[in-house]
């Protein structure tokens, strides 16, 4: 039988839902960075204050992930991601009201924290609404458009917010968006779980925990202390001895936080360096370019955001062609694509200067957006579509985690460049330092080239499917009040859209046999 209208329907506005949570998350990460040098002049910090503004947010995200999305398939995912867009909201509103700069830097953190709670739990319920897969591939599609979009678009309405109402109005904006999408995922969004429960695994997360918090804590304040200093070498050889402990603990685990089984699949290690290069460079070019704009060229906040637009334009346009590519050629040619686009832009602004004509400055911004925009659905694709369903939601939050270790990575290292580089007034000093970084980019770049065609062959892909035969798959008689994955979801669209018919038990317990009967 062919699925009814009201159940696609009702599946797009689960996609909505989960796509507008995701909206507000990736677009309070750039939005942010425009807002900077008002933070800057408001509080006073130092360059280093700044860098912690924006990586104390994605490394809560990066550190949490993990234990969010085996949470969600343990417990309930609509329950997860309830719970973190209520604390995404929550911190929202104090960061808005935050005296002073560690107080800002804490209102993040615990706005990070609600958002790990969102973007793998969103993609793992998308991945278990969408059955069929080719609506999955169109639904994948759409979620990967709405990361590229909305990190380009961050440094347009950050500018627009913060050149009318102050910094602190960018956190403002999340409360009405959050509040409507915790209201309307109450009502819409489907309960589903694992068929398995997952151990809690507290010691691989702590070490997951150490690694980042001690690798991004030394490269930002090494560039101030030093990196021969003893106390940040500490850190180094901390973060180091947590990454080597992490794989031999894990593999001792029944049930492991992060198994390194995954990672025996070529496509699915691809696709996590993939997104943390590509990330790297969108990140630190978010970061760099709003310094040069407003620092050194005197733009305002409003002006600099709409230089930006070709930047969001070129991602609007990339984000679809980049699904259409994947879905008819593989990952290969978009991802080629994409690391093509990025090292040619950043390229070009390795010559700029504190006067280079803006025609250079906006050419180089739609290639990267371009670039930024084809990259993201064929990371997603190659990291999801070899995994089983069972394990969606560890999956989904590797390869997200990825992405914001990326996000982290590229303000830690590319502020740092800028400012061991810097002596005296950024004004000044920037245009020299920022070349180091803009040829850093360029060679985030080639990588991405490079992994697109090593990672993509056909015995690559052969690889992934044993690796990914090996995990048991989600029984199929496995049903919960409302789970999108049983047979019974065409027949939700007969009952009221509304929370109290989630839990309806009765739908489970007809047996095929009497089936006829219901239809008389």
């Amino acid at each position: 039988m062919t699925t009814p209208d009201p159940a696609r329907r009702r599946r797009v506005l689960v996609l909505a839902v989960c796509c507008l949570s995701l909206l507000i998350t990736v677009l309070d990460t750039s939005a942010v960075n425009v807002a900077l040098p008002a933070v800057q002049r408001d509080l006073h910090p130092a360059v280093s204050g700044l860098q912690w503004t924006v990586d104390g947010y994605t490394l809560a995200i990066a550190g949490f992930m993990l234990l969010a999305g085996s949470t969600a398939d343990r417990i309930g995912r609509r329950r997860v991601f309830q719970a973190g867009l209520a604390l995404f909201t929550a911190g929202s509103l104090a960061c808005s009201l935050a005296p002073d700069l560690p107080w800002l830097v804490a209102f993040r953190v615990a706005q990070g924290l609600g958002a790990s709670m969102l973007n793998p739990v969103a993609l793992s319920i998308i991945t278990h609404t969408f059955t069929d897969p080719r609506e999955r591939a169109r639904a994948i599609g759409v979620w990967g458009a709405t990361v590229g979009l909305s990190l380009s678009l961050g440094p347009v309405v950050g500018g627009l917010l913060v050149g009318t109402a102050g910094w602190r109005a960018i956190f403002w904006i999340n409360i009405p968006v959050g509040s409507a999408a915790l209201v309307l995922s109450a009502v819409l969004v489907p309960e589903s779980r694992s068929a398995t429960a997952r151990r809690r695994d507290p010691v691989g997360q702590a070490l997951v925990v150490t690694v980042l918090v001690a690798l991004i804590c030394a490269i930002i304040e090494g560039a101030h202390r030093g990196y021969g200093s003893t106390p940040i070498i500490g850190l180094f050889i901390l973060a180091g001895a947590a990454a080597l402990a992490l794989p031999c603990y894990e593999r001792r685990r029944d049930q492991p936080l992060i198994d390194p089984a995954f990672f025996r699949s070529v496509p699915f290690t691809g696709a996590f360096v993939t997104a943390v290069t590509a990330f790297l460079a969108l990140a630190g070019f978010l970061f760099l370019n709003t310094l040069y704009l407003q620092d050194v060229r005197g733009y305002s906040a409003l002006h600099a955001g709409l230089l930006t637009v070709p930047m969001a334009a070129g991602t609007a346009v990339a984000s679809p062609v980049s699904g259409r590519l994947t879905a008819a050629h593989g990952p290969r040619l978009p991802l080629v694509a994409a690391g093509g686009l990025v090292a040619t832009g950043a390229l070009i602004l390795t010559t700029v200067t504190a006067t280079t004509a803006l025609p250079v400055l906006l050419i180089a911004y739609v290639l990267l957006g371009c670039g930024f925009g084809l990259v993201n659905t064929p990371i997603t694709s190659m990291a999801v579509a070899g995994m089983p369903r069972a394990r969606a939601g560890v999956s989904a939050a590797i390869t997200t985690t990825a992405r914001q270790i990326g996000n982290s990575l590229g303000v830690a290292v590319l502020g740092s460049i800028v400012t061991a580089h810097t002596h005296g007034p950024l004004r000044t000093g920037f245009t020299a330092a920022g070349h180091t970084a803009w040829w850093s980019l360029a060679g985030c770049g080639a990588l991405i080239v490079l992994l697109g065609i090593l990672t993509t062959t056909g015995r690559a892909t052969a690889g992934a499917a044993r690796i990914a035969a090996r995990f048991p798959a989600e029984p199929a008689t496995r049903s919960t009040p409302a789970a999108p994955v049983t047979p019974v979801t065409p027949l939700t669209p007969l009952t009221p859209l509304t929370p109290t018919t989630q839990p309806a038990p009765a739908a489970p317990m007809i047996s095929p046999a009497r089936r006829p009967s219901r239809r008389g």
